[in-house]
């Protein structure tokens, strides 16, 4: 069962008879790489063990429509989500992830591709209990420079859902839909879900709510913080699993809507 809340705020449950395949492509343009994490910004505070992603340059913009078929794809290596942060044990059948990245000077495109038994959405209103739904979930760091989060843009963690819609906690405390700077589509063939994501990248300077906050020029070289995971739900009031990129150290792991730290490196390569 896929049960997606549109734009307009209208639920659809589209019921199979096989478990469905779901896989995520979300262009945000970031291109995965394996090894130990690096050191980049002055004053970074990250933990031990964070692995690094190498994004190669899109030479022309992939389109946002669900599809990901431009050839820079395949020069970006895949990236697995396989660490629980929280939840029971699950199966293959119930949930796998992988994630790449491409960019150019202008985004940076996210590609996932996961597999999820049933998309789940319930909540009519984006702003409340976004994260107890189906919903893919990506940290950035513009500068590295890890640290706290939570009620500043220090970093972002933002929450795609399945109407395409990006939120994360504003500077006043609240939900805010910052659909406005990430584009998304989610796109169903079969027994698979497609979605791209492109995303503008903004400092710690960014302001909410003024038409004055301009999306940093990315180029080759510039390290940011990255974590990708996955909000899973089945049909319960409050989600299921929550499984991650990065592993997390000690027994609270829902840490990164609050600590960079815990982010990979993003780098960008030719």
């Amino acid at each position: 069962m896929w049960v997606r809340t549109g734009v307009s705020g209208t639920k659809m449950a589209i019921r199979s008879s096989f478990r469905a395949t779901a896989i995520l492509s979300f262009a945000i343009g970031i291109a995965p790489s394996l090894a130990p994490a690096i050191a980049s910004a002055k004053g970074s505070t990250h933990y031990p063990g964070r692995c690094e992603y190498r994004a190669p340059k899109a030479q022309d913009s992939p389109t946002v429509d669900g599809i990901a078929d431009e050839a820079v794809w395949r020069r970006a290596r895949w990236r697995e989500i396989n660490h629980r942060w929280l939840g029971p044990e699950y199966s293959a059948e119930d949930f796998q992830g992988r994630f790449k990245v491409v960019w150019t000077p202008e985004k940076i495109y996210i590609l996932v591709e996961l597999v999820d038994d049933i998309l789940f959405d319930s909540h009519r209103d984006p702003l409340v209990q976004y994260w107890d739904d189906d919903c893919l979930e990506i940290f950035l760091d513009e500068d590295h420079s890890g640290g706290d989060h939570q009620y500043n843009h220090n970093a972002f963690a933002y929450h795609m859902s399945l109407d395409n819609r990006a939120i994360d906690l504003g500077t006043d405390k609240r939900a805010h839909e910052y659909s406005h700077h990430v584009q998304s589509r989610w796109r169903p063939q079969g027994r698979k879900v497609i979605g791209e994501v492109g995303i503008d990248v903004y400092t710690a300077d960014y302001v909410d709510g003024s038409d004055q906050n301009v999306p940093v020029k990315l180029a080759v070289g510039k390290v940011m913080g990255l974590m990708i995971a996955w909000c899973d739900n089945d049909g319960s009031p409050l989600r299921e699993n929550f499984v991650g990129s990065e592993s997390v150290p000690g027994e609270k792991k829902d840490r990164g809507w609050i600590d960079a730290g815990l982010f990979g490196s993003l780098v960008l390569v030719e």
